[in-house]
């Protein structure tokens, strides 16, 4: 059991990093201009012509998405489980002075730097966030999935707000985080995709009972329809309508529900006839492929995948991320693990 729980635990985080190079590539461009600079993706590539975001980064980067997972799941280890909210202002702060150091363009998302701001004002930490509605906290929050038991819900949520609500202190924000979150942790104690979707569902209606109101769908009523509304699509209908309907912009109500969907799709669409389709990577090489904000779309779809045991990732795109990247997710596994069996 040990094993299977740190296996989960470790495929989760290489979901991530996995799904985040495959994305970034293509982030914030439309799917013409993918299909223009580099057909349907199916491996990993490096930044093309048009990438400004990550102009010149090799095949294998990874973006903010597992950088600010990697931050997080540091700052719970060495804080016995517990984020002060000054503190992490500080570690995004500095991290973004690195990426500017280094000349990229890769920095702080819109809710997160308005957050910030206004925390550097004179705002209270639990204001700071108030109007943070995309998906910066869903993006990280995989350690706390793989840190905090899932049950009870409650609990679960008060966590993730906990670590969430600095820079994204609303319903949406915390619900997306909750969902994506909550879909880990089940997966972590067992639950297979089709049962973590469904936790993901009610962590997301208890999120959206947290922090600030702001205008915006409802993450758990979105998640409840996407997947069967896609189901009754042919595969190139469910990639407009990803793009289209659900929508692939930073907001945690279009990119949160689109990864959760497009996880809930590859696996009830899985063929038995033929078994060693590899759908979670298919999965995530298809999230990079759908336009927008594709590093983060697939991180989360990732994250998912590796932690409900429906992922066996490729070896050689593992090494290559680790070697391009030069990070060593076990350590951070084996941290967050122990602080999930002291709660537990």
């Amino acid at each position: 059991m040990r094993d299977s729980t740190r296996a989960r635990a470790l495929a989760a985080l290489q979901g991530l990093a996995l799904g985040d190079a495959l994305g970034m590539p293509t982030q914030s461009l439309s799917r013409e201009r993918i299909l223009a600079d580099h057909g349907r993706i199916t491996g990993l590539v490096a930044a093309g012509p048009r990438q400004q975001i990550a102009a010149g980064m090799p095949a294998g980067s990874v973006t903010d998405d597992t950088e600010q997972a990697v931050l997080l799941a540091r700052l719970l280890i060495d804080g016995g489980g517990t984020v002060r909210p000054g503190v992490l202002a500080g570690e995004l702060l500095a991290w973004e002075r690195a990426m500017e150091a280094k000349g990229s363009l890769d920095l702080l998302g819109p809710s997160t730097r308005a957050a910030l701001q206004r925390l550097q004002d004179g705002m209270p930490p639990e204001e700071a966030g108030r109007f943070g509605a995309t998906n910066g906290a869903a993006m990280r929050i995989a350690p706390v999935g793989i840190a905090v038991p899932v049950e009870p819900l409650g609990l679960f949520v008060d966590a993730v707000a906990s670590v969430s609500a600095l820079t994204h202190n609303t319903g949406i924000g915390i619900a997306g985080a909750a969902a994506v979150g909550a879909a880990v942790s089940a997966g972590i104690d067992g639950a297979e995709t089709p049962e973590a979707l469904d936790v993901a569902v009610a962590a997301a209606r208890e999120g959206a009972r947290r922090g600030h109101w702001v205008a915006g769908g409802d993450i758990a009523a979105r998640l409840e329809w996407a997947v069967p509304y896609l189901l009754e699509l042919d595969e190139d209908a469910q990639d407009d309508a990803l793009a289209d309907v659900i929508g692939t912009s930073v907001a945690a109500q279009e990119s949160v529900v689109a990864a959760l969907a497009l996880v809930g799709v590859a696996v009830a669409a899985g063929d038995p006839a033929h078994p060693d389709r590899d759908a979670a990577w298919e999965t995530l090489c298809r999230a990079a492929s759908l336009g927008g904000d594709t590093d983060t779309i697939a991180a989360m779809a990732g994250a998912v995948l590796g932690a409900t045991g429906a992922a066996d990732w490729p070896r050689t795109a593992l090494e290559t991320v680790r070697r391009v990247n030069a990070i060593d997710l076990e350590p951070l596994v084996d941290g967050l693990l122990e602080l999930r069996r002291r709660r537990g």
